[in-house]
């Protein structure tokens, strides 16, 4: 859908198909109506303040951040028109999927933080089939976001709570670029409230918290296994891996192995753990500068082992550091 003067909202990339369940079957249940076009009935619906159209479909899409919106064939037309004060988060599910049914539960949380800046509506396709044939929806759980009345894909299938809340949050960068920055009861946007830990981060924190290294290191790794692509918990185990390595230096280790770097700079140990105290010491660019030198100095397994505990501090200060961009460049012309 063209909107004159407005710079178009670029799509978001998709996520991945775990969890997805096939609706193929689905399909064939579909009714032989002509399916609601998503844009359908928005261009004459146009008013100022919230848009609603028809008092009783209207009351329906200004439900606000409380509870989701249920869509139907009545309200959908009124939800796409909302799009262009507020994104709209649509959230399609089947109660044959529990899958889905956790992701409808898990997003509705997610959205309810954010202070109204986004409206969230959850679309039963067994109900309302004709919206995933609209839509060309092949898999529930799918997320959908709506713009200016124009579909964004958000993900489909199962997406960690992490996945969802950088989609969620680009949306919103999206939707501020293109002027949409209202909020479904018409108060100025609050500032969102900090989104809920998914549990097993929740659950890391809290061993952090006791002082359980271990017990930490668990929960993040369970919940890498699930979901490989969670920078936030690889960034939090890099980390656990830190404390737990500087905590079992005692005062007098810590000052040999200073001492042994400082005479030995090819001792791949001595110079591992005096990076690790620098790091925690506030001094990351002479960590880095030490793992980088000695890579460029030596070669075989010392040298990987160099290299993967430098990356690994990189996640520990932060990819966007302009410290680790740097070290990165040394990183590369001392290996190549």
């Amino acid at each position: 859908m063209s909107v004159p003067g407005s710079r178009q909202p670029s799509p978001l990339p998709s996520m991945s198909l775990r969890g997805a369940v096939d609706l193929s079957a689905l399909k064939a249940r579909a009714t032989a109506t002509p399916p609601a076009h998503p844009n359908a009935g928005a261009a004459n619906t146009a008013r100022s303040g919230s848009p609603a159209p028809a008092e009783t479909g209207g009351e329906q899409a200004a439900q606000g951040a409380g509870q989701p919106i249920q869509v139907d064939e009545a309200n959908f037309p009124q939800l796409v028109q909302l799009s262009a004060e507020v994104p709209v988060v649509v959230l399609l599910w089947a109660q044959y999927s529990p899958e889905s049914q956790r992701t409808r539960d898990e997003l509705a949380t997610e959205v309810a933080g954010y202070g109204g800046r986004l409206a969230y509506a959850t679309a039963d396709i067994e109900a309302f089939p004709q919206l995933a044939q609209a839509l060309a929806i092949q898999a529930v759980p799918t997320a959908i976001a709506f713009l200016k009345g124009q579909p964004i894909p958000l993900f489909q299938g199962a997406a960690a709570p992490a996945q969802s809340r950088q989609l969620v949050e680009e949306l919103l960068r999206v939707a501020e670029a293109n002027g949409v920055t209202g909020t479904v009861d018409g108060e100025p946007a609050a500032e969102p409230a900090e989104p809920p830990l998914p549990p097993r981060l929740q659950e890391a924190y809290e061993a952090l918290d006791a002082g359980d290294y271990a017990a930490a290191e668990a929960a993040l790794t369970k919940e890498l296994a699930e979901y490989p692509a969670d920078h936030e918990a690889k960034a939090m185990l890099a980390q656990v891996h830190l404390m737990s390595r500087v905590e079992s230096l005692g005062q007098e280790e810590a000052e040999r192995a200073r001492a042994t770097a400082a005479s030995a700079p090819d001792d791949v140990e001595a110079q591992l753990a005096v990076a690790d105290l620098d790091l925690v010491g506030g001094h990351v660019e002479d960590a880095f500068a030490r793992l980088v030198g000695f890579i460029s100095r030596n070669f075989g397994p010392e040298r990987e082992q160099a290299r993967v505990r430098l990356l690994e501090l990189f996640e520990v200060v932060g990819a966007t550091d302009p410290r680790v961009s740097s070290a990165r460049q040394q990183l590369a012309r001392a290996l190549f």
